[in-house]
C-alpha cells in the first residue's frame, strides 16, 4: 500500500539527486519555495496533506526525470510492487494491422516493455509520442499511458481506433447513444463528429511521462 510518507520520501530524494533541497526543487519546478517543506505536509488540522500529481509533473519536466525514475525512488518498489512492466510502441505504429485485438487491448508482435508505476487495469499500455502533432498537450518524446479498462468521460482525453483502422488521440468533448464529438489536441488541425458505429473502441489516458 502506497503511503503518504513514500510520497514525500521519494521527493526528497529527487531533491538531493540534483543536489538541491525541498525547497529549491520546488523553486526550479516553477512552484511556490515552500510547497516541499515539512511543515506543509501537514495541515494544522493534522491531517496528512499529498503532493498533487500537478507538482508532481512539474518536477518531472524541470528535471527531465521520468515518471519510471520517480517512482523508484519510493523505497523498495520491488517488493510494495508500485511498478510493473506494462506493453509500450510508438503512435506512430499504432494504427499497423494486428497490434489490437477487437477490445483495444496490445495483441500480437511489435509491443516493447516499459516499467511505470502500478496500474489496476491489466490491460494498460503505453504510447510513445513523436512529433508535435499534438502539441501544446503533448509534445515530442512523451509517452501517454492507456487504460482501456476505466470509464471514459467528457472532457477525458482519449485514445481510439475507427473501424476504417485511423488510431486517433483526441478530446471526448461530447457522447451519445449515436454520435461522438472530438475536439483535436492541436487547434490547428480538426475536430472530428463520428457515428457511434465508425468508433472500434475508445480508451482513457491517464497519464503523460514529460
Amino acid at each position: 500500500m502506497l503511503k503518504h510518507a513514500d510520497i514525500w520520501q521519494a521527493i526528497d530524494r529527487m531533491a538531493a539527486r540534483y543536489n538541491l533541497s525541498a525547497s529549491g526543487l520546488a523553486r526550479r519546478a516553477g512552484l511556490d519555495p515552500t510547497t516541499f517543506n515539512k511543515s506543509k505536509r501537514i495541515t494544522s488540522a493534522g491531517k496528512q496533506r499529498w503532493p498533487s500529481t500537478e507538482s508532481i509533473a512539474k518536477i518531472l519536466e524541470a528535471t527531465g526525470a521520468t515518471l519510471a525514475e520517480f517512482v523508484g525512488e519510493i523505497g523498495d518498489q520491488t517488493q510494495r510492487g508500485l511498478t510493473r512492466h506494462i506493453p509500450v510502441i510508438g503512435y506512430a505504429q499504432a494504427g499497423n494491422h494486428g497490434l489490437f485485438d477487437d477490445a483495444g487491448t496490445p495483441a500480437g508482435p511489435g509491443w516493447g516493455e516499459s516499467v511505470f508505476p502500478h496500474l489496476d487495469d491489466p490491460r494498460a499500455y503505453a504510447l510513445q509520442i513523436s512529433g508535435d502533432g499534438m502539441a501544446p498537450v503533448y509534445r515530442d518524446g512523451d509517452t501517454i499511458i492507456v487504460s482501456p479498462g476505466i470509464h471514459v468521460r467528457r472532457g477525458d482525453r482519449v485514445v481510439l481506433k475507427t473501424s476504417r483502422g485511423e488510431v486517433m488521440v483526441m478530446e471526448l468533448h461530447r457522447q451519445n447513444a449515436h454520435m461522438v464529438e472530438l475536439s483535436a489536441l492541436n487547434r490547428a488541425h480538426p475536430d472530428h463528429t463520428l457515428d457511434s458505429r465508425e468508433i472500434a473502441w475508445m480508451a482513457r489516458i491517464v497519464w503523460v511521462s514529460q
